[in-house]
C-alpha cells in the first residue's frame, strides 16, 4: 500500500528548493532573449569581419606606420542591384518604427520594448506560483540571479558588443546595465519590504542576528548605488558618483554573501566579466606624448603622436591627461580623424577634440592657453603648441552604419557633436578618393551638415573641411556642406570652404531629409561660401540606399530617430534602404 501524500493546499512551500528554479527559468529567458539579439545581427557581423570593422582596435591603437600609395579616384561607383537594394530597404523599413523616441525619456521604441519584456519577465518569475506575501524569498532569489545581465551590460569590453557587430559598443547598451540594476533593485525592495513587514507582524528582531543585519545592509547599499546613478547626480557630480558607484557595488559583493550562502554561485560570473573586461582593457591601454592646441576659449584640440592604426572613424577613447593635479581623470573623446593611411587632412594624424563643457574640459582649455603663452614668448614664435603626456583607453564603439555600401549619405551633427561626423566624413572621402574604392565602396553623395551657435565656431575644424572638400573637389564624389548658424553674430568670420552653404537658421531634420532623398546631386560646386536662405531643387529618385549619422545635443538625435521612423516602407524601398546611426554620448 502507497504510502499517504499530502495535498498540494496543505503542502508547506519550501523556497529553498522551488525559488532556485525559478532562478535557471529566469536565466533561459534572458539568454534567449540576448541569443535573438545575436542572431539577427549576424548578417552584421559577417559583414564586419569580413571588411575588418569588427576586430578594428580589440587590441588598441596601433603604431605600425599606415600609410599607404595614394591612389585618384577614377574608378565609378559599382552598379547598384535594384533587387537586393529593395529587399535591404524593406527591412530598414521593418525596423525603422523602432527609432521613434519620445522627448525627455532618452530611449528609443526598440529600447523601451526590450526594457520592457525584461521587466515583466523579471516580475513574472517574483510572482508565479508562489505565497509572496508571507515567503517573500522568490524575489530574493531573482535579484540574485540578475548579477549576470547587470555585468555583463556594464563592462566596457562586453563579449555581447562583439558579438552585435560593429558599433554596439558599451554606450550604447548601458542603458540595460541601468535598468537591469534597478530591476535588481526592485526585486529586492519587494524581498526586503515584505520580510521586514513579517517581522514586524510576528515581533521578530530586524537588527541583531547576522542574516537580518547583512539583509539590511544589503539593501541600504543597493539603494545607494541605485540613487546615486540617477542622471541628476551622474552629470552634475560624476566623479562622485563613480567613487561611490565602484566602492559600494564591492561592499554589496560582501554583504550579500553573509546575508546569504545562496548569493555565491551568482558571484563568479560578474567576478569573471570584470576580470575579462580588465585584462582586455590592459590589452588597449597606451601612453602617448601628444601636443594641445587652443583653438579659442572653448575648444582645444589634441593630437596624439606615434598612433597610425588601430581604429575605425567615429570610434572614441577614454582619455587621460596628465597635467596639474588633474592627471586621475579620464573623460570620453570622439576620435576626429580617419587613420592616416586614406585620411584627406594635410596633416593626418590621431586627433581629438575636447570643447568646454565641466571643470575638467575648462582647466584643460586654461593650461593650453597659458602654456602657449609662455612658449610664445619664451621663443618667439607666433604659432606653440603644449607638450603633455596622454594614456588612451580604446578605442571603443564606432558607427554601426558602413557609409561605403550606401549612395548617398546624411551627415549632421550639432555643436561639438561635429567631431563624430567629421571623422566619417574623412573616412569616406579617403576611401573614394585616395583608396580608390578599393572596398567596392558606392558612395556618391554625401551632405554634410553642421548646427551651431555662432559663426566664430566654424573656425574650429574650418581646415580640415577644408582639406577634405578639397579632395573630394575633384573626384566622382558630390559633396556639400551645409553649416547652419542659430546666433546673429559676425558673419564676416565665415572661412573660404570649398562647396560650402552657411544659413542663418536652425533646420528641421524630418523636412532635411525628406530633401535630401528627393533632390539631385548639384549640377556644380559651390566655390565659396555665402549665406542661404532660400533654394529650390530638382526632385529625383535614388535607389543605392541612403546613410544616415547624426550626432549632438539629444534633442537633435532625437528629431533623426523621429525623423527616418516616419520615412514610411514606400519611400525606404524606392531609395534602396535608410540605415541610421546615432551618437549621443551621455553621463
Amino acid at each position: 500500500m502507497a504510502a499517504p501524500v499530502v495535498p498540494s493546499s496543505f503542502q508547506i512551500y519550501n523556497s529553498y528548493v522551488e525559488d532556485p528554479k525559478w532562478q535557471i527559468k529566469f536565466t533561459i529567458i534572458w539568454c534567449t532573449g540576448v541569443a535573438l539579439a545575436v542572431a539577427v545581427s549576424v548578417p552584421s557581423l559577417i559583414l564586419g569581419l569580413r571588411n575588418g570593422r569588427s576586430l578594428k582596435g580589440i587590441v588598441g591603437i596601433s603604431e605600425t606606420n599606415g600609410y599607404q600609395s595614394a591612389h585618384s579616384d577614377g574608378k565609378e561607383p559599382p552598379p547598384t542591384r535594384r533587387r537586393g537594394r529593395r529587399l535591404v530597404g524593406a527591412w530598414n523599413a521593418l525596423i525603422s518604427p523602432t527609432y521613434w523616441s519620445p522627448p525627455k525619456l532618452g530611449l528609443n521604441l526598440g529600447q523601451i520594448v526590450v526594457i520592457s519584456a525584461y521587466l515583466a519577465a523579471v516580475l513574472l518569475c517574483i510572482i508565479k506560483d508562489v505565497p509572496l506575501i508571507s515567503n517573500p524569498n522568490r524575489a530574493g532569489f531573482i535579484a540574485l540571479a540578475q548579477f549576470p545581465v547587470v555585468f555583463l551590460f556594464a563592462t566596457k569590453n562586453s563579449i555581447l558588443s562583439l558579438l552585435l557587430g560593429p558599433g554596439n559598443g558599451y554606450e550604447k547598451l548601458n542603458f540595460m546595465h541601468r535598468m537591469t540594476g534597478r530591476a535588481m533593485f526592485l526585486a529586492g525592495c519587494i524581498h526586503g519590504s515584505l520580510w521586514i513587514n513579517n517581522h514586524l507582524e510576528y515581533g521578530l528582531p530586524i537588527l541583531g542576528p547576522q542574516k537580518e543585519t547583512s539583509g539590511v545592509a544589503s539593501l541600504a547599499l543597493l539603494c545607494i548605488i541605485v540613487l546615486t546613478s540617477l542622471r541628476p547626480v551622474r552629470r552634475l557630480f560624476y566623479e562622485c558618483f563613480f567613487v561611490i558607484h565602484v566602492l559600494t557595488y564591492v561592499a554589496f559583493f560582501v554583504t550579500i554573501c553573509y546575508h546569504t550562502l545562496y548569493a555565491s554561485p551568482w558571484i563568479f560570473p560578474p567576478l569573471a566579466l570584470y576580470g575579462a573586461d580588465v585584462l582586455l582593457r590592459l590589452f588597449r591601454y597606451r601612453i602617448k606624448d601628444a601636443t594641445l592646441t587652443a583653438q579659442d576659449a572653448h575648444m582645444t584640440l589634441i593630437r596624439v603622436h606615434n598612433c597610425d592604426d588601430g581604429w575605425l572613424a567615429g570610434q572614441h577613447v577614454r582619455l587621460r591627461v596628465f597635467f596639474s593635479n588633474r592627471m586621475f581623470e579620464s573623460h570620453a573623446l570622439t576620435i576626429l580623424s580617419a587613420p592616416p593611411s586614406h585620411s584627406c587632412l594635410s596633416s593626418p594624424g590621431f586627433l581629438l577634440a575636447a570643447r568646454n563643457d565641466g571643470d575638467w574640459t575648462r582647466a584643460l582649455n586654461n593650461y593650453t592657453r597659458k602654456e602657449q603663452e609662455r612658449l610664445q614668448i619664451d621663443k618667439s614664435e607666433g604659432d606653440s603648441a603644449a607638450f603633455v603626456q596622454v594614456m588612451l583607453d580604446g578605442p571603443y564603439g564606432g558607427s554601426s552604419v558602413d557609409l561605403g555600401l550606401y549612395e548617398s549619405v546624411l551627415l549632421i551633427s550639432g555643436g561639438s557633436g561635429v567631431t563624430f561626423t567629421l571623422g566619417l566624413l574623412d573616412d569616406i572621402i579617403g576611401r573614394c578618393v585616395k583608396l580608390g574604392r578599393s572596398r567596392g565602396e558606392r558612395t556618391r553623395r554625401i551632405e554634410f551638415t553642421w548646427c551651431i551657435r555662432s559663426f566664430g565656431q566654424i573656425e574650429w575644424f574650418a581646415p580640415m573641411l577644408i582639406d577634405i572638400a578639397t579632395a573630394a573637389s575633384n573626384s566622382t564624389i558630390d559633396l556639400h556642406i551645409s553649416i547652419f548658424v542659430t546666433c546673429l553674430c559676425d558673419p564676416e568670420a565665415v572661412p573660404h570652404i570649398p562647396n560650402s552653404i552657411v544659413t542663418l537658421s536652425r533646420p528641421s531634420v524630418q523636412d532635411f531629409l525628406k530633401d535630401f532623398i528627393s533632390l539631385s546631386p548639384s549640377p556644380e560646386k559651390e566655390d565659396s561660401a555665402e549665406i542661404r536662405f532660400d533654394e529650390s531643387q530638382k526632385l529625383h529618385g535614388s535607389g543605392g540606399g541612403v546613410a544616415v549619422c547624426a550626432s549632438g545635443p539629444e534633442s537633435l538625435t532625437r528629431e533623426a530617430q523621429n525623423a527616418v521612423a516616419r520615412s514610411g516602407l514606400t519611400m525606404s524601398m524606392d531609395v534602396g534602404g535608410i540605415a541610421l546611426h546615432t551618437e549621443l554620448f551621455t553621463l
